[in-house]
């Protein structure tokens, strides 16, 4: 369904990476298997996935967080609201 990497800034890229499956991963109640990235000098600061056996989840930093999956248009809108909150957090940091 959806394939891309995107290039934010320099050091800063987002892979999105989502596709259907004929039956929920282990863990899942729906048919989308997914992995959405934002690596930042080449360490993975965000991600959400839904690894079999883990479930619908998210990881801020090194921290692991439940993610109430709805719908996938709704998955990425989560997602980039993320992004755009570590960037902001992020921001003065690099300057």
């Amino acid at each position: 369904m959806l394939r891309e990497r995107r290039l934010l800034s320099r050091g800063l890229f987002v892979e999105l990476v989502v596709w259907q499956v004929p039956a929920p991963v282990r863990g899942s109640s729906h048919t989308f298997k997914y992995r959405l990235a934002l690596v930042a000098d080449g360490e993975c600061v965000l991600r959400y996935d839904n690894e079999a056996g883990k479930g619908d989840h998210r990881h801020l930093g090194s921290t692991e967080l439940p993610y109430s999956f709805t719908s996938a248009s709704q998955l990425l809108n989560d997602f980039w609201a993320d992004v755009e909150d570590w960037r902001c957090k992020h921001a003065n940091r690099n300057a």
